[in-house]
C-alpha cells in the first residue's frame, strides 16, 4: 500500500512537471489538448491513490468489527469447555455433546475446612502421649446448574457453533483430546475459524495480506482461535485491543 501511494505521488509530481514544461515550450495550437489530457491523468491518479487508502481503511474497520463479534463467540466456547473439564476432567470435541452438557450438568459447591484431629498411630508410638495431625475436610454444600452459572437465561450457547458473521452457514471448528506432558496426559481443546470465512466478501488481495500479518496488535495467522491441540493453552490468539479480557 505504501509503495502504491509513493509511486502515485511520484507520477503526479512528474506529470505536474511535464505540464509546466509544456506550458513553457509547447506551441499554443497543441497545448490545450495536451494540457487537458495531462490534467485528466493527474485526476485519475489522485482518485486511485485516495481509493487505495480509503479502501484499506474501510477493510480494517470492517475486519475489526467482525473479529470482535467472533471473539465473543469463541469466549463462550472456551467458558463451556472449561466448565466441561471441571465437571468431567476432559474437554469435549463435539458441539452437540457440549450443548447437552450445558443443559444438564451441575457444578458441585464444596467447602474446604482445615482441622486438627488426634493422630492415633503417633500417640501409640509415643507411649500414649497425645499427638495431633492437620487434615483438610471437604464438605459438599450443594449443586448449581452449569447453564445458570455461565449463561443465566440467555440461550446463545445453543448456537455457539455458528460463526456469527461472514460466510453464511459457516461453523467453528472444534477439537479436543490429550497431550502428554511430563508423563501425564493433559486435556486440551481448540476451536477456530479461518479469516477467509469471516472476510469472505472482501478484497482478496487485502485478505491475503491479512492472512500473513505478524504483529503484537493484530490477530496473527490465517485464523482466529482459542485453545491449542499442540500445547496446554486455553487463551485466544487475539491481542488485548480486540477484547477486554483474554
Amino acid at each position: 500500500m505504501v509503495k502504491i501511494i509513493i509511486a502515485a505521488v511520484v507520477v503526479i509530481a512528474l506529470t505536474i512537471g511535464i505540464v509546466w514544461v509544456i506550458d513553457k515550450f509547447v506551441p499554443k495550437k497543441v497545448k490545450p489538448a495536451i494540457m487537458i489530457l495531462l490534467w485528466l491523468i493527474i485526476g485519475y491518479l489522485g482518485y486511485s491513490t485516495f481509493m487505495s487508502v480509503y479502501g484499506e481503511i474501510k477493510f480494517n474497520q470492517l475486519k475489526e468489527k467482525r473479529y470482535k463479534v467472533v471473539i465473543e463467540s469463541l469466549k463462550d466456547i472456551r467458558d463451556a469447555e472449561l466448565a466441561h473439564r471441571t465437571v468431567t476432567g476432559k474437554f469435549e470435541g463435539n458441539f452437540e455433546n457440549l450443548v447437552k452438557f450445558i443443559d444438564t450438568a451441575q457444578f458441585t459447591i464444596t467447602q474446604r475446612i482445615d482441622s486438627t484431629v488426634l493422630d492415633v498411630e503417633a500417640t501409640r508410638r509415643f507411649g500414649g502421649v497425645e499427638t495431633t495431625k492437620d487434615i483438610v475436610v471437604i464438605d459438599t454444600l450443594g449443586y448449581v446448574s452449569v447453564k445458570d452459572s455461565l449463561f443465566g437465561v440467555d440461550t446463545r450457547y445453543k448456537t455457539m457453533m455458528n460463526v456469527p458473521v461472514g460466510q453464511p452457514g459457516a461453523k467453528f471448528e472444534l477439537k479436543a483430546g490429550f497431550i502428554e506432558q511430563n508423563g501425564f496426559q493433559i486435556a486440551v481443546f481448540e476451536s477456530k475459524v479461518l479469516k477467509s470465512i469471516i472476510l469472505f466478501d472482501q478484497d482478496k488481495d487485502m485478505l491475503n495480506k491479512e492472512n500473513q500479518v505478524q504483529s503484537v496488535e493484530a490477530v496473527n495467522g490465517d485464523a482466529i482461535k482459542v485453545g491449542s491441540m499442540d500445547e496446554v493453552n486455553t487463551n485466544g490468539n487475539w491481542p488485548k485491543n480486540y477484547s477486554s479480557e483474554q
